[in-house]
């Protein structure tokens, strides 16, 4: 099978690349140097889907970035028209749409094809696991990578980590949750492994697209909804159907988005075309998380402070025991599913390693900048 991994060399081909198409080395038509006109050289153009509506601050953008970025890179032989969701095909049917060759490309989130593969939701996120720097850290040098692509091969597509958002928050409830008990009989909006963990203490867990969030919490379809952050949930206006503001995001620590690719599609490519998709991709995945660690700050305190929401932290004893069923469920499925456990226990591994070097390093760091000298 084919490997599509970017190694150190070809991410300086590529900035080679993209260096001679700024001085017009790329220019399909220009004569050469005995005068003699080059011959055009193709241009693809493909459609990208999205689970987001169109435009989308953050999640949204991420598509329209890696779209400006891969015609500036090829010199335009590649130009991608980005789709939201609903105006090619529904949100959530981005998987389909590209596995089938409707659309070149999607850009989504894995854990929503878990109707599919229930493997899928590990590369987007797991509860209590790995934050964004670990993440990227175990796809790009940690196997994930090869993971994923084995994943998704029997699909027709190739995976590539396009997008995180940090840490998320809890979520949005009209009910204080001081204890387990006040979630039972909640219908809330959380999908991906979160969601079953939290179906154990009586949650009707839903997976809706996020544009449809609003009405179904203004209308009672839904009684809770997790979104993303707030940057995102500033956007959507959840502040106005909502009282309370849970965190941390138990459920979402480092959700990593996806660029999916038909398979038959980047195989046709060039290979410079192939690697100008790879490495757009891995600056959106950077980008997009450079993003939410500026915008977030601001956007929690417009919510606080000028919308009036009630900002509060979940209480421990509910964390240590969303934490307790959260593994109980990753073993069971393991257990089931011998694909699952695969990939679960390369994630697992790799973050017992990172926690004891962040005990050291993240974590020291965050205490040390605390510390004050005492009166």
């Amino acid at each position: 099978m084919k490997k599509y991994t970017m190694s150190p060399m070809t991410l300086i081909a590529l900035a080679l690349l993209v260096a001679l198409s700024a001085c017009g080395g790329s220019e399909s038509n220009q004569p050469s140097e005995q005068g003699v006109q080059q011959a055009p050289q193709k241009v693809y153009k493909w459609k990208m889907v999205t689970t987001w509506p169109k435009n989308f601050p953050g999640l949204g953008m991420a598509a329209e970035n890696f779209a400006t970025l891969a015609e500036r890179m090829s010199g335009g032989r590649l130009q991608v028209k980005v789709y939201g969701a609903g105006q090619l095909v529904p949100a959530l049917e981005t998987f389909d749409a590209v596995s089938q060759g409707t659309a070149e490309m999607g850009h989504s989130a894995s854990y929503y094809w878990k109707g599919k593969t229930r493997t899928s939701a590990l590369f987007t996120t797991v509860p209590f696991g790995l934050n964004a720097q670990e993440m990227n850290g175990w796809l790009h040098y940690g196997g994930g990578m090869a993971l994923w692509k084995e994943l998704y091969e029997p699909f027709n597509l190739v995976p590539l980590a396009a997008g995180n958002t940090g840490v998320q928050m809890a979520g949005w409830f009209n009910r204080e949750i001081n204890t387990l008990a006040d979630l039972e009989g909640l219908k809330m909006r959380i999908p991906g492994i979160g969601g079953e963990v939290v179906s154990r203490v009586g949650v009707e867990a839903v997976n809706i697209p996020g544009g449809e969030l609003y009405t179904s919490m203004q209308t009672g379809v839904i009684d809770a909804t997790e979104w993303v952050g707030p940057y995102n949930d500033l956007a959507f206006g959840f502040h106005q159907v909502a009282k309370y503001y849970y965190y941390p995001g138990w459920h979402e620590p480092g959700p990593t988005l996806e660029l999916i690719v038909n398979k038959q599609a980047f195989e046709s490519l060039p290979d410079d075309l192939q690697a100008i998709i790879e490495g757009a991709a891995r600056a959106i995945n950077q980008d997009m998380l450079d993003d939410y660690t500026a915008r977030n700050n601001a956007a929690l305190d417009e919510l606080v402070n000028t919308h009036g929401v009630e900002l509060r932290q979940l209480p421990d004893d509910v964390l240590i025991e969303l934490n307790r069923i959260t593994q109980e469920v990753l073993e069971e499925i393991a257990a089931e599913d011998a694909g699952f456990k695969k990939v679960y226990e390369s994630q697992k591994a790799f973050r017992e390693q990172a926690i004891k070097y962040h005990k050291i390093s993240e974590q020291a760091y965050y205490r040390a900048r605390e510390l004050k000298a005492s009166d």
